[in-house]
């Protein structure tokens, strides 16, 4: 065993350790917005729940370790103390991921993940409608932690109102598991599903991805290609140009054969496969080779 005093640390690596070793954690997506009105939705892992009459959540948008900036959540409901928690489960965690760029203040991570901005009933930040459980909250306090970078804030919430799908129900009217599919953070790329276990999705914090809305609409619109298919595909940088994706498609006859046919539904089921391997950039390069 290693025995090591934290500030014999570097902060990166202090982080590490505490997030590998606390873990799996739930994951707050949190929805705010600033006095202009500009919305901001991002996750957080340092979250819990801790009270329940009183209803308190708590999250802690840490400040950032490389650069000691503040996040715009943090920064949102300083100005405007409200904030929606969404739950994240299985089927929109890849566009949560691509949510977590940093993305420059005033772009809508709403937009550029591809989630479905609903109004609440109490407060101003909207809903993600995709999200199984919705957790609308009042701000009852920000408590800082610290001032050099990885110092967390808590946010201590006050939920206000709920709203529950009722697919995520069993019969006696409690919230399933099974279906509400909760997924939670652990340390790096790591991931785990409640029902099933681990499983990775990669960082997109050093590059800016382009986004779900800046994707072609026919693959917005896919009728194979799910919300977690469309956030992978959303977090790249530029599109393979048609040097690489011709080289690619001629080096098959398979993919050869689905370009000449061109049929939008194969062509997509094919990139889908590529894309439960973790191969993007091969997917794209299918997706796009469409005459």
């Amino acid at each position: 065993m290693i025995s090591i005093e934290p500030h014999e640390l570097s902060t990166g690596k202090l982080h590490g350790y505490l997030l590998g070793a606390v873990a799996p954690r739930p994951i707050c997506f949190a929805s705010t917005v600033d006095k202009e009105g500009n919305v901001n939705l991002s996750p957080f892992s340092f979250f819990n729940v801790f009270s329940a009459r009183p209803p308190i959540l708590v999250f802690s948008p840490a400040r950032r370790g490389r650069d000691n900036t503040t996040k715009h959540t943090y920064e949102n409901v300083l100005e405007v103390p409200e904030v929606v928690i969404n739950i994240v489960s299985f089927e929109m965690v890849q566009q949560v991921s691509l949510s977590s760029t940093e993305y420059a203040k005033g772009v809508n991570e709403f937009t550029k993940a591809g989630f479905t901005e609903i109004p609440s009933e109490l407060i101003k930040p909207p809903r993600v409608a995709e999200a199984p459980v919705q957790l609308e909250c009042k701000v009852n306090d920000v408590i800082k932690l610290g001032t050099e970078g990885g110092a967390g804030n808590l946010v201590i919430c006050e939920v206000v109102k709920i709203h529950i799908k009722e697919e995520i129900l069993s019969e006696d009217g409690s919230i399933d598991p099974f279906k509400i599919d909760n997924v939670s953070r652990l340390g790096g790329n790591w991931y785990s599903r409640a029902k099933e276990g681990l499983f990775e999705v990669p960082k997109p914090l050093t590059t800016l991805g382009m986004g779900v809305d800046s994707l072609p609409e026919e693959i917005r619109r896919s009728k194979v290609l799910t919300g977690n298919d469309l956030g992978m595909l959303g977090n790249v940088e530029n599109f393979p140009n048609s040097e690489e994706i011709n080289t690619f498609i001629n080096e098959s006859d398979e993919l050869k054969w689905l370009r000449d046919e061109g049929n939008v539904l194969e062509i997509h089921k094919k990139a889908q496969d590529f894309l439960c391997e973790g191969k993007i950039e091969e997917a794209w390069k299918v997706l796009l080779s469409r005459k």
